[in-house]
């Protein structure tokens, strides 16, 4: 998937991949790609600066914790993420159908 394709939508589909869940980054970028049918396959230094972004706009919280013996910041929406997070999904949807009226299949009747 070419990266321009994500420009914008970055933050909504980190906010998606951590409702109801908390995860350590790098488990956050493995379920984006098993989400995506492998289609989303974002490096590091995309996902990390974007966590820390969504934590400093109060919509991401992180803590330490120990995961088999290793140190790992993992992150949970607050709910201030969760309430983003259903607007980012309702503009979606209101995106995704604006877009299938235009490129979807036709054919359109013709304008005067």
């Amino acid at each position: 998937m070419k990266p321009d394709v994500l420009r914008g939508h970055l933050d909504a589909l980190l906010l998606a991949t951590l409702d109801g869940t908390r995860l350590h980054g790098y488990a956050i970028i493995e379920a984006l790609q098993l989400r995506s049918g492998g289609a989303l396959d974002l490096p590091t230094g995309t996902v990390y600066p974007a966590l820390r972004r969504l934590e400093r706009a109060g919509y991401v919280t992180s803590e330490w914790s120990t995961v088999s013996g290793r140190q790992r910041r993992t992150y949970h929406l607050t709910k201030a993420g969760q309430r983003a997070l259903v607007q980012e999904r309702n503009a979606w949807r209101e995106f995704t159908a604006a877009i299938e009226g235009v490129l979807g299949e036709g054919p359109w009747p013709a304008q005067a």
